[in-house]
Formats: structure tokens, sequence, C-alpha cells
């Protein structure tokens, strides 16, 4: 039973809201059936024509709405969301994880509250209230909801901003999902750090455990490990040093994966090692590549270095060259919103649209609010979720008419 107060219970965004939050759009294999219907209804009550491609495979649909503009030639913007939905563990959680459950608090519990089914549904909120203003934006406005976000966006943005598709959209700015604050202000996010998954081989002598042979896999993988270990300290380091830094703005890196040995009296021939290695971006990846390339050769050989995965470096610029951003920056002003630029800590299909050219921000309405994202009870205040669709009616034309 709802103890939620009536101007919760019943208003009209905050019932859509939880009934895009019920579509239970979770990892692993998600079946998005739901959610494209779910957003064709949505485009329907909006008045907006909407497409449905497929960049990869027929399971992983992107969804697309668009508001035409006054001037279709121009550039055009994309509010970008997600569908999907990271895994959940039911007996962590206080409510039920799909029950878009309102507490008396205004509190509304559902994996995808922060992350990020609420911006989506905010963007369709604002578009509603604007157009029913009479609003008509200069630039022709896409909503785009993807797939596979959680596990990368190789099957979603990653393919989609390749196709044609896309191409014919014609887009100059995106807008996609921050994360929230604990305090009143609002972060916004114009850059990713350099992602590198990198896989180490050691090899060396094998033979009996009960002797000590020289040029082992161990020793190799110990001395490269104490010199990946202690740079991660000076990281650590100044995190700790400088309040003013977050994750986003030093490198980070981790042990991720160990394999090798084939019995415990064994020394094995090979050792294997896989890292994750968020790299700032103020920091020189060549030169870090080359300085790890540096401790594997002081081992005499016999180490094999592969990057499963080896992400360029992409900034949108946050400065009078970009007129998008003084648009963005232009419409906190007047809100008088308390912001703070920043590099994210993570990785979003931000990534793949500046990896194209395309400036693009990231940005999620949502402050004074534990960051929850990928966590047990997961929640978004009603209050907070209302305002930040306020919001959005004033960034929105702020952009698009820049």
């Amino acid at each position: 039973m709802c103890t939620c107060p009536e101007q919760w219970k019943n208003d009209e965004e905050i019932i859509i809201f939880q009934e895009y939050l019920r579509i239970p759009s979770v990892h692993p294999d998600v079946d998005y059936t739901a959610c494209v219907e779910f957003l064709k209804r949505q485009a329907s009550n909006l008045n907006l024509p909407v497409d449905v491609v497929h960049p990869v495979v027929p399971s992983k649909p992107v969804v697309i709405m668009k508001w035409l503009g006054k001037h279709p030639e121009l550039k055009s913007i994309i509010l970008n969301s997600h569908m999907d939905v990271v895994p959940v563990f039911p007996e962590k959680w206080t409510h039920e994880p799909f029950g878009a459950h309102i507490d008396a608090q205004g509190r509304i519990y559902a994996r995808g509250s922060q992350d990020m089914k609420s911006v989506g549904c905010q963007y369709m909120a604002a578009v509603r209230a604007l157009k029913a203003s009479g609003y008509q934006p200069k630039r022709t406005i896409y909503l785009t909801f993807v797939p596979d976000e959680e596990t990368g966006g190789h099957m979603g943005m990653a393919e989609f901003v390749k196709g044609d598709y896309f191409k014919a959209m014609n887009v100059g700015f995106s807008l996609d999902e921050g994360i929230a604050s604990e305090d009143d202000t609002y972060p916004v996010f114009y850059a990713e750090r350099t992602l590198w998954q990198l896989r180490f081989k050691f090899s060396g002598t094998s033979g009996h455990g009960s002797l000590l042979h020289k040029s082992t896999a161990g020793e190799k993988f110990h001395h490269v490990m104490d010199k990946l270990m202690k740079f991660r300290e000076t990281q650590v380091k100044l995190l700790a040093e400088d309040s003013s830094l977050q994750s986003g703005d030093v490198t980070t890196l981790n042990l991720t994966q160990l394999n090798g040995g084939v019995q415990s009296n064994v020394v094995p021939p090979v050792l294997e090692a896989t890292f994750d290695i968020r790299i700032a971006i103020n920091q020189n990846a060549d030169a870090m590549e080359h300085q790890i390339r540096e401790w594997c050769n002081e081992v005499g050989g016999g180490v094999e270095l592969d990057f499963t995965l080896k992400c360029p470096s992409v900034v949108t610029k946050i400065d009078d060259s970009n007129p998008y951003w003084l648009g963005f920056k232009k419409g906190l002003e007047e809100l008088g919103l308390r912001t703070h630029t920043r590099v994210f800590p993570g990785a979003t299909d931000s990534f793949y649209v500046r990896q194209v050219g395309i400036p693009a921000l990231g940005f999620s309405p949502i402050n004074n609010t534990p960051v929850l994202l990928h966590n047990h009870d997961e929640y978004l205040g009603a209050d907070t979720y209302l305002h930040g669709i306020q919001v959005y009616r004033k960034l929105i034309p702020s952009i698009a008419d820049s």
C-alpha cells in the first residue's frame, strides 16, 4: 500500500516514471520489448514520430523520438538515455527492486531510479511541458533511448553512431547522464578518462615447487606488480591530500583478473594478470604505456602485453568555442544552479558520441541525494525528480536555440 502524500501519488509525471521503473530491463539477457512499447506510447502521447532501429541485432533496439525544429537544416540535439539497468539482489533491498514504491518521505525505490530511467522520463516530461506552452525549438531535437550501456554499449550507441540513420540525424550536440550529488551542487561531466584493459602474460621457468628456480613467472609478475602498485599509491596520495579532487581526476589502476598454475606443488610456466586502468586527462597516456613496457623489460624478457581494450582520449570543450556549452551554461546560470565541471569517473555512451567528433555533456539533475547507482535500495526523491523536469524545461531551449 502506498503511504505517500497525494501530490506524489496522483502526479501524472510520477506515474509515468513509475511505469518505466517497473519494467525489469535488467541484465543479463535484457528483453527490451516492454521498454520499446512503453516508449512508443509515450511518443504517441507527445505527438512525436518514433522509429526503432537495430544497429547490431534485433534484440538490441534503439528508440528515437523526433521533435522537428523550426530550422531543421541546423545541427540537431540528442537527449540520450539508456533503457538497461544493472542486476539486483532482491534480498538486499528494503523494497521490491522493480516495484517503484514511494515511501512517506517521497523516496521512489527502484533499480534505474538514478541510473538512468529518471533522466529519460524527465526529458519526455520537459518536452511535454514545452510543447504545451507553444514552444518549438530552433534546432531539431531527438530523444534517443539505447540498449546495452551497462555492458559497454557495444551493441547500442557504439554501433548506432556509425550507421546511416545517425548520420542523417546531423547531430551537433549530445546530452547524457551524469551522477547524483550529495550536496546542493550539480556536477557537469565534459570528458571521461582514457580506459585501458591490459593483460600481462608472464612466462618463466617451470618445475617442482620445492626448488628455487631462476626467472620464474611469479618473480616477473611480482616485479611488475610492485611497480604498478607503487604508481597506484601515488594516485591514492593525490586524492588524500587534495580534497578538491575526485576519482575522475586521477588515474585509477586495479588488478581485476589472475590466471595460472596447474597444481599446488608445481611452479607454473605462465601467469596472466589483467588490469583495469583509467588514465586521467592530464596524464600522458603514451608516456604511461612506455613506462609500463620499461618495467616489463626490466625482468629480462618473457612478458607480453595485450590491450584487450584501448580507448582513445576524447574531451568536450567547455569554453567560448562551443556554442552548445554556452547555451547549457546560460540555462544553468538563469536557474541559479551551483555546478562544477568534472571528468566522469566511469564510462558512458557519451564516449562514443565524442569519438565521432560530437561534443557531449553528462548531467543528471539530482542533488542532495546519496549516490546509489548500482547499489542496493537505489532511490530518487519525488520532489527531486519533479524539480529535474523544470531544470530540463530551461536547459533544452537554452541548448536548442543556441
